[in-house]
């Protein structure tokens, strides 16, 4: 399993919105072969600032499966007009015992 963490900052004002096109766009996201999880999480001190988490069975799901298809395209057509910034997205491994 690969962790995908996005860390998405809104244009101040936009949040809401944000969510709104989150909640729509989810199941484009959520469906894709190799997805596992999909997690959204909205700050407490900053709430302009949004984090994805997306638990993959692995780094070439995310990438052949969404990234490389119309899923995307679709995805970033609901909430990317929200964007402050483009969002810092990297992939990690869980340490174990």
């Amino acid at each position: 399993m690969v962790l995908e963490v996005a860390l998405i900052d809104i244009a101040p004002g936009q949040e809401d919105a944000f969510a709104a096109a989150y909640r729509k766009g989810h199941e484009i996201l959520a469906t894709t072969p190799g997805c596992l999880s999909v997690r959204m999480t909205q700050g407490i001190e900053s709430p302009s600032r949004f984090v994805l988490l997306v638990e993959w069975d692995t780094v070439a799901s995310h990438e052949d499966n969404f990234r490389a298809t119309d899923r995307f395209t679709q995805w970033r057509a609901l909430i990317g007009s929200y964007f402050a910034q483009p969002p810092l997205v990297e992939h990690f491994n869980d340490i174990h015992p």
